[in-house]
C-alpha cells in the first residue's frame, strides 16, 4: 500500500526535529542515530533512506525559523510576523526572549551548538554560515525602506543576540542572566534605530 502523499517530507521532518532538540541537549557525538530514530518514534534501518550520515543530518538541524519560514520558533508565546511592524526588532526581542533563554530543546542552534560546529567538517561550518547570513538578511528586511540597519549594524546586532544568548545560558544565577539578555537587546535595538539609546541616570 502506497505512502500518502507527504509521508517522505514528513518523515524526514520527524527526524530533523528529533535530530534537532537532541543535539541542542547533548552535543553531536553524544547523539547516535538510534537515539534520534528512537525519539521520533522511528527504526534505525529508516535513517540512511533520508540522510548519508549522521554529518548530513546535522547539517540539516542547523536549520531554523530564520533559514526556513516554515519551521517558524517553538518559543510559547512568542511571534514573529511583518504585518505588526518593522521585523528587526521583533527577532531581536523574541531571539533574547526569556522563552527563548527557557527553552533548550528548541533552541535555535547557532546558540546551543557553536562549539560543537567549530569542531565540525566543512558541511556543518557552511550550515552554521548559511543561518547567520539569513538572520543577517532578516535584521536588514525594512532597511531597503529606511535604510537602517546597514550590513555592519546588521552584524553586530546577530552577534548581541547569539552571544547574549549564548553567555545567558551559561550563567547559573538567572538574575545575572535576565541582566545579559536585557542589556544585548537594548543595546541591538538601539543599534538597529528601532529605540533610542539608553541614557544613564545620575
Amino acid at each position: 500500500m502506497p505512502y500518502p502523499d507527504g509521508h517522505r517530507d514528513a518523515t524526514k521532518t520527524k527526524i530533523v526535529r528529533s535530530a534537532q532538540r537532541l543535539f541542542n541537549l547533548h552535543g553531536f557525538e553524544a547523539v547516535s542515530i538510534d537515539q534520534i530514530m528512537q525519539a521520533a518514534d522511528l527504526t534505525r534501518g529508516g535513517f540512511y533512506r533520508y540522510f548519508d550520515s549522521k554529518s548530513d543530518l546535522y547539517a540539516e538541524a542547523m536549520d531554523c525559523f530564520f533559514t526556513n519560514p516554515a519551521c517558524g520558533n517553538r518559543w510559547e508565546g512568542v511571534q514573529v510576523d511583518p504585518a505588526r511592524g518593522p521585523v528587526g526588532p521583533q527577532i531581536v526581542r523574541a531571539y533574547l526572549s526569556r522563552q527563548h533563554y527557557q527553552d533548550i530543546e528548541d533552541s535555535c542552534p547557532m546558540v546551543a551548538l557553536p562549539g560543537d560546529v567549530a569542531r565540525s567538517g566543512a558541511t556543518a561550518k557552511r550550515a552554521y554560515e548559511n543561518a547567520l547570513h539569513a538572520m543577517i538578511a532578516h535584521l536588514q528586511s525594512d532597511a531597503p525602506t529606511t535604510g537602517q540597519p546597514d550590513r555592519a549594524a546588521a552584524l553586530a546586532i546577530a552577534a548581541l543576540c547569539i552571544g547574549g544568548m549564548v553567555i545567558a545560558r551559561a550563567t547559573d544565577n538567572p538574575a545575572l542572566a535576565d541582566e545579559v539578555r536585557e542589556a544585548a537587546m537594548g543595546t541591538a535595538l538601539s543599534l538597529g534605530g528601532w529605540q533610542p539609546p539608553a541614557t544613564k541616570t545620575k
